[in-house]
C-alpha cells in the first residue's frame, strides 16, 4: 500500500512538471509589443508627447520594471475613470490579463521572443494628426523655462488673425516641448484683457490668473493633456470665433533640470457654414471650499435638475492636489440612476475631457449631481502644503477647486435658451461665492472686487455691486476707471447724486475720459439738469464720435431742450455706426418720436432729401 502511494505521488509530481514546461514564456514580440504599440507608443515615440520612446524591444526592456510598476498601479496609461463607467472616445485602459502579462514578462527577465512574432509598428502621421490645419498660431517668442525646483504656470495671449467671424470645428494643440509641458488650459478672449496682461510682462506670457473675459466657446470644452487630440465636431456643432479674438493658453510645465525652450502652437480647423445647433455647458461644484488642516474627508456636493430633455455629449472633472475621489451621477425620472463619472484616485496631473461615443439621453427632470472628497491631511502624499494648512477655493494650484462640467445638447433652440438661462444664473451665483471666498484670503485685491461687482450686477444685485466697487475705488483712488465703475453702478442703483460725485472724481483724474462725460451727462439729464448734461454729452461725442450710445445720449439732450432737428440729425449719425440690435431698435423708436415733434417744414425737408 505504501508503495502504491509513493508511485501515485511520483506520477503527480511528474504531471505538474510537464504542465509547467507547457506554459509558454511571455515574450516581447508575441505578448508585450501588441500592448505597448497600442497603449503606450502613441505618446511614447519619437516626436510624440511622451518624455521617452517605447517603440523597440531595447527601449522597453531597459524600462521593464518601471513599465510593470506604473501599469500595475494604473498610473499609466493615464486613464483615471473606473472601469464600467461610460463608453468614451479614446478609452484604452489595460485589462487584467494584459497587466498580468506585463508583470510576468518583467519578472522573468524581459525575454525578446521570436522576431517573426513582432507586429508591425503602427504608422503615426507626422505633424498634425487631424490633417493640415486651416490656420496655425503660436506666441511670437518662445518661453525659457528655467531649471527650477517647482512646477511653473504661464499664460499666453495669442492673436488669431481673422477679419470676419469664422466657425471652428476643432483645434489641435502642440505643446512645443513635450519634455516639460504637462497640460494646457485653453480659452478664448474676445477682449484685450488677457493680451494687456501678457504685454505688461517683459517675458513671453505672464504669471497670474486668467481674466473672466477668457472663456470657453459657448457650449464647448478646450484643453490638452498628453496624447489627447479631441476629434473634430460635426459642422452643425461648430463654434464661432470673432475677429480680434485671442486664444489664451495656460501651460502647466514641469522643469527638466535644464533650461528648456517652450513654444506651443495651435492648429484651427474651420467649417464653411454656420452651426445649426449649439451645446450648453453646465458646471456643478462648490466655490465655498474651506478645508481645515488635517481634515482627511472633506466632501462637497452640488446638483441640478434638467428643465428640458437633453443629451450628455461629454464630461470634464477638475480639482487640484487634495481631491481624492470624484463621482457624478444622473438620477433619471423613472427612478433609475446612472454613474456618469467616477475616479477613485484623482490625480491633478492627469486631466481629461471624456467624450461619450454615443450621447446619453437625459429626459426632462433628470437630476445631475456631483460629490468630491478631499484629503488635507499629512497622509496625502499629493498635499502641496506640509504641514497641512487651511485651504480655500481658489484658482492657483495651492488652492483647491471642485468642478464637474457637463456638455449638454438640448432638443431645440427654445429648450436651449431655457436651459442656458437657468444654468447661467446658477453658475453666476456660485461664481460670486468663489470670489467672496478669495476675498476672505486677500481683501485688498481690487481686481477681485471689480470682478465680483460685475457678477452681482449680472444678477441685478446693484447694492452688492456698489459695496465692492466702493472697496475697489478705496484701494485704487488714483485710477479714474475705479471711480467711473462706482459711478455707473450707483446710477443703476438709483443713487444719482452719489453717481455724479463719482463721475466728477473720474474726470478730475482724467479730463478726457469720454465714457465718464457720457455717463455723467446721462445722469444729469435724468436729474433735469439739461444745460450741464448737454455740455458733457457734447464733450463725450467730441472725444469719441464713434460711440453710438454717446450720440444717442446727445440726441436725447437735444430733444430735452426742444432741438428736435439736431436730435434727429444726431440719431442719423448714430445709425451709421455698428451697434447691438436692441439699441438700434430703441434708437429708431426715438427717431420716430422726434420726427413727429419737429416743425412740419423740417419733416418735409428731411423726407425730400431721403434717397
Amino acid at each position: 500500500m505504501a508503495s502504491a502511494i509513493a508511485i501515485a505521488g511520483l506520477a503527480t509530481a511528474e504531471a505538474v512538471a510537464l504542465r509547467t514546461q507547457d506554459v509558454p514564456t511571455v515574450t516581447f514580440t508575441r505578448d508585450i509589443a501588441p500592448i505597448v504599440f497600442t497603449s503606450c507608443a502613441p505618446c511614447h515615440r519619437r516626436g510624440g508627447p511622451g518624455p521617452f520612446s517605447l517603440t523597440t524591444y531595447d527601449e522597453v526592456r531597459r524600462r521593464a520594471t518601471q513599465v510593470a510598476e506604473v501599469t500595475r498601479s494604473r498610473f499609466m496609461p493615464p486613464w483615471k475613470v473606473e472601469p464600467g463607467v461610460g463608453h468614451y472616445l479614446d478609452q484604452h485602459p489595460l485589462t487584467g490579463p494584459q497587466l498580468a502579462l506585463i508583470e510576468t514578462w518583467a519578472r522573468t527577465g524581459a525575454p525578446r521572443g521570436n522576431p517573426q512574432d513582432l507586429p508591425r509598428l503602427p504608422d503615426w502621421p507626422d505633424g498634425w494628426l487631424l490633417g493640415k490645419p486651416d490656420l496655425i498660431v503660436r506666441p511670437s517668442q518662445a518661453f525659457s523655462l528655467q531649471a527650477q525646483p517647482t512646477d511653473a504656470f504661464r499664460i499666453f495671449a495669442i492673436k488669431v488673425p481673422l477679419s470676419k467671424r469664422t466657425y471652428v470645428r476643432g483645434i489641435e494643440f502642440h505643446p512645443g516641448n513635450a519634455r516639460v509641458v504637462h497640460h494646457a488650459n485653453i480659452r478664448i478672449d474676445r477682449t484685450p484683457a488677457t493680451r494687456l496682461l501678457d504685454e505688461a510682462d517683459p517675458l513671453p506670457g505672464y504669471d497670474g490668473l486668467m481674466p473672466r473675459s477668457a472663456e470657453y466657446p459657448e457650449g464647448h470644452f478646450l484643453g490638452w493633456t498628453p496624447g489627447q487630440v479631441a476629434p473634430l465636431v460635426s459642422p452643425e456643432l461648430a463654434w464661432p470665433l470673432e475677429p480680434n479674438s485671442d486664444i489664451v493658453v495656460q501651460l502647466h510645465m514641469q522643469p527638466s533640470g535644464a533650461v528648456e525652450q517652450v513654444l506651443p502652437e495651435i492648429g484651427f480647423y474651420f467649417s464653411d457654414r454656420p452651426p445649426s445647433r449649439t451645446p450648453t455647458i453646465l458646471r456643478l461644484g462648490s466655490q465655498g471650499i474651506d478645508i481645515p488642516p488635517g481634515e482627511s474627508r472633506y466632501v462637497i456636493r452640488d446638483a441640478y435638475t434638467l428643465p428640458v430633455d437633453a443629451q450628455l455629449l461629454a464630461i470634464q472633472p477638475h480639482a487640484h492636489y487634495r481631491a481624492r475621489e470624484i463621482r457624478g451621477v444622473a438620477d433619471l425620472p423613472d427612478g433609475t440612476s446612472r454613474l456618469v463619472m467616477h475616479i477613485k484616485d484623482w490625480d491633478f496631473r492627469w486631466q481629461h475631457v471624456y467624450r461619450e461615443v454615443t450621447p446619453i439621453r437625459l429626459p426632462k427632470g433628470t437630476r445631475l449631481s456631483m460629490e468630491y472628497t478631499y484629503d488635507n491631511s499629512a497622509a496625502n502624499a499629493r498635499n502641496p502644503q506640509l504641514p497641512p494648512a487651511r485651504v480655500f477655493w481658489g484658482q492657483r494650484s495651492k488652492d483647491e477647486m471642485g468642478d464637474l462640467w457637463f456638455q449638454l445638447l438640448a432638443g431645440n433652440d427654445r429648450d436651449r435658451e431655457l436651459l442656458t438661462a437657468q444654468i447661467t444664473t446658477k453658475m453666476t451665483a456660485e461664481d460670486i461665492i468663489g470670489y467672496e471666498t478669495m476675498l476672505k484670503v486677500d481683501p485688498r485685491d481690487a481686481e477681485l472686487h471689480d470682478d465680483v461687482a460685475l457678477l452681482y450686477l449680472g444678477l441685478g444685485q446693484a447694492a452688492d455691486a456698489v459695496r465692492h466697487f466702493q472697496a475697489s475705488a478705496a484701494l485704487k483712488p488714483e485710477l479714474a476707471a475705479a471711480h467711473f465703475n462706482l459711478g455707473t453702478v450707483l446710477a443703476q442703483a438709483g443713487r444719482l447724486d452719489d453717481a455724479v460725485v463719482a463721475f466728477r472724481a473720474a474726470l478730475d483724474r482724467r479730463p478726457g475720459y469720454a465714457l465718464a462725460h457720457n455717463n455723467l451727462g446721462r445722469v444729469l439729464l435724468a436729474q433735469g439738469r439739461t444745460g450741464d448734461a448737454l455740455k458733457h454729452l457734447q464733450e463725450a461725442v467730441r472725444l469719441d464720435g464713434a460711440n453710438p450710445q454717446a450720440l444717442f445720449g446727445l440726441a436725447e439732450a437735444y430733444a430735452a431742450v426742444g432741438s428736435y432737428d439736431l436730435a434727429v440729425e444726431t440719431i442719423d449719425r448714430a445709425l451709421k455706426l455698428p451697434m447691438p440690435e436692441a439699441l438700434a431698435q430703441q434708437v429708431l423708436v426715438k427717431r420716430e418720436q422726434y420726427l413727429r415733434r419737429r416743425p412740419p417744414g423740417l419733416l418735409i425737408e428731411l423726407s425730400s432729401a431721403a434717397p
